[in-house]
C-alpha cells in the first residue's frame, strides 16, 4: 500500500517574482531560503510522488466552469502565468495514481471534476518548482480547491476530501511514499479596499492550529470570520485543512513566517509530521 509521510504548507504568492526588487534583499532572500528548507526538508521524505493542493485564481477556469475541486490526472505543464523567474515547463505526473485516487473519491459519493490534460498555475507551480524539483522532481498530482472565486467549497468538504486522499493512497496497490503540499495565504486580499492589509494576528492564530494539529479548529471559523481578519486571500487556509487532513496524526512545525507588506500577504512556512490516526472531523 501506499503511505503518506508529511506534507507542507507554503505560499505562492507571485508578486516574488512579478515585483521582487520591491522587498529588501535581506527580506527576500530569507523568503526563498524558506523554500529551499522546505526543499531539503522534502528530500529527507523521500517521496516518490507529491500532491499539490492549489487554488484557482480564476484563471484556469472562467466563468462558464467553476469546479468546486479538480483533480489532474494526466500529462502537467506550467505555470500558465508565466512572469520573471516562473518559466513555464512540463511537469512530470504519476497517471496511474492520480486515476485511482479519483476512482477512490468518486466511489465514496465525493463529485470531482478532473483534467486529462492540465497547465497549472502559479498556485500549483511555485511549490513545484521551488520545493519539488530541487528535491529531486518527484512526480506531481494537483488538486485544484475552489478557495478564490465564489462559490469556495466548504472548509469541511475540503478536510473530507484530504481524508479521501490518505484513504486512496493506503488502497493503492504500489508502495509509494506520498508527501502533500497546501499552497495559500495566509492573510492577504486581492482586488479589495484592504489590499496590502496583513494581520499578523490571524496569521499566527492559524499557525498554532496547525503546530497543535487542529484541523477542528480551523474547519470551525466560519468564513466571516477569515474574510474580516485575514481577507480574500485567506480563504485559501482551505488547502491548508486539506493537507493537513491527508496526513495521519498531522502535527506542525514552522519553518519560517514573514509579513511581506510589498506582496501583500502573510508568508507562513510549515511542515506537517505524520505522527499515527487522527480523530475524525465532524462532516
Amino acid at each position: 500500500m501506499g503511505t503518506i509521510v508529511g506534507g507542507f504548507l507554503v505560499p505562492h504568492d507571485p508578486l516574488m517574482f512579478a515585483a521582487a526588487e520591491a522587498v529588501p534583499a535581506e527580506r527576500r532572500d530569507a523568503v526563498f531560503a524558506a523554500y529551499e528548507e522546505a526543499s531539503r526538508r522534502l528530500r529527507d521524505l523521500h517521496a516518490d510522488v507529491v500532491v499539490v493542493f492549489g487554488t484557482d485564481h480564476y484563471i484556469l477556469f472562467g466563468p462558464g466552469c467553476l469546479p468546486q475541486a479538480l483533480l489532474g490526472i494526466g500529462e502537467l505543464d506550467g505555470p500558465i502565468d508565466r512572469m520573471p523567474g516562473l518559466d513555464r515547463r512540463e511537469i512530470p505526473h504519476h497517471p496511474a495514481l492520480a486515476e485511482h485516487i479519483l476512482r477512490h473519491v468518486l466511489a465514496n459519493d465525493f463529485d470531482l471534476a478532473c483534467a486529462k490534460v492540465l497547465t497549472v498555475d502559479h498556485s500549483v507551480a511555485v511549490p513545484q518548482q521551488l520545493i519539488v524539483a530541487p528535491a529531486g522532481d518527484a512526480p506531481v498530482i494537483p488538486f485544484y480547491l475552489a478557495c478564490g472565486v465564489d462559490p469556495v467549497i466548504p472548509m469541511r468538504r475540503a478536510a473530507r476530501l484530504g481524508r479521501l486522499l490518505r484513504d486512496a493512497v493506503e488502497a493503492w496497490p504500489g508502495g509509494e511514499r506520498v508527501a502533500v503540499i497546501g499552497s495559500g495565504g495566509i492573510s492577504h486580499s486581492v482586488g479589495a479596499a484592504d489590499m496590502g492589509r496583513i494581520n499578523s494576528d490571524f496569521d499566527r492564530m492559524v499557525l498554532d492550529h496547525v503546530v497543535r494539529g487542529d484541523v477542528e479548529g480551523l474547519c470551525a471559523m466560519p468564513d466571516e470570520t477569515v474574510l474580516r481578519e485575514g481577507g480574500n486571500g485567506a480563504l485559501e487556509i482551505r488547502n491548508f485543512v486539506a493537507a493537513m487532513s491527508a496526513v495521519p496524526g498531522a502535527r506542525g512545525e514552522v519553518i519560517a513566517y514573514y509579513a511581506v507588506p510589498e506582496w501583500i500577504t502573510g508568508l507562513g512556512f510549515l511542515q506537517v509530521h505524520a505522527t499515527g490516526e487522527t480523530a475524525e472531523v465532524a462532516a
